[in-house]
């Protein structure tokens, strides 16, 4: 039974995933519309590290999460929680965006995690 929320977890990462390289693109055609300086380099800066944790989200939920490996739990748990904590703490506390959509980031990152630790907590217990 476990195995089965250790894929669920792994799909919602990588459903995550594809949202942050969207949201990775959306940033950098941010970028692209301020002139250039340093707040432009910083606006891209951005946009290629979501673009990197979204593509560390979905390598990791494919090739460790899907197998419930303690590993991947541990790597995506505390990488995507940085990535989101920061999203939450500077852009959403402030309401610099919008509840909805800008909720989707982490209630998916939660639901991820969430059906993770079930994964590996069920797997835990029938040893």
């Amino acid at each position: 039974m476990s195995n089965i929320y250790a894929k669920l977890g792994a799909v919602i990462y990588v459903i995550w995933g594809v949202l942050h390289i969207v949201a990775a693109r959306a940033v950098y055609m941010l970028g692209q519309s301020l002139d250039p300086g340093m707040i432009q380099g910083r606006i891209f800066q951005d946009a290629w590290n979501l673009l990197f944790f979204a593509i560390f989200g979905i390598v990791v939920g494919i090739c460790f999460n899907w197998k419930n490996s303690r590993l991947g739990y541990w790597l995506n748990l505390i990488v995507v929680s940085v990535g989101d904590i920061g999203y939450i703490i500077f852009l959403m506390v402030p309401g610099y965006v919008a509840f909805m959509p800008g909720a989707l980031g982490p209630i998916t990152w939660l639901l991820a995690a969430l059906l993770s630790t079930i994964g590996i907590l069920s797997a835990n217990q029938s040893k």
